[in-house]
């Protein structure tokens, strides 16, 4: 598991590089400041109060690829299951403070994720000009 980042994941980095391509700046694993704790989102536009968050299909359970390990299933059940409440919890507690969580998960095509966050900012914004 020491392998596994918490930041500029694969599917960050995608989303992120395009983004950027479209002419959006963004904070990389920004903390938020809530009610009970700090969460810290992939992506986040602090203007328009946007918070972005990529999750892995295992970690997070995702129900279309998600998968259950068949050994020490005792332990990755619940943890995955705490991992999902988790997420439930967080999403709450970002829009009690006023910001707009999105999630999406990993197996999401990055031009798909950008499009759906241009949309949530409300603005289709050009792309930038060359030079």
């Amino acid at each position: 598991m020491i392998s596994n980042r918490r930041r500029d994941t694969s599917p960050e980095i995608a989303v992120r590089s395009i983004l950027h391509a479209r002419g959006l700046r963004y904070r990389v694993d920004y903390p938020i400041r809530t009610a009970e704790r700090t969460i810290r989102v992939d992506i986040a536009f602090p203007r328009a109060k946007l918070a972005i968050l990529i999750d892995g299909c295992f970690w997070h359970g995702c129900p279309e690829h998600g998968t259950m390990p068949k050994r020490n299933r005792d332990y990755w059940e619940p943890k995955i299951a705490r991992n999902r409440e988790r997420d439930l919890h967080q999403t709450e507690l970002l829009s009690e403070a006023g910001w707009r969580p999105v999630r999406f998960w990993t197996h999401d095509h990055p031009d798909e994720i950008c499009n759906q966050i241009l949309e949530a900012l409300g603005a289709d914004r050009p792309t930038p000009r060359p030079g």
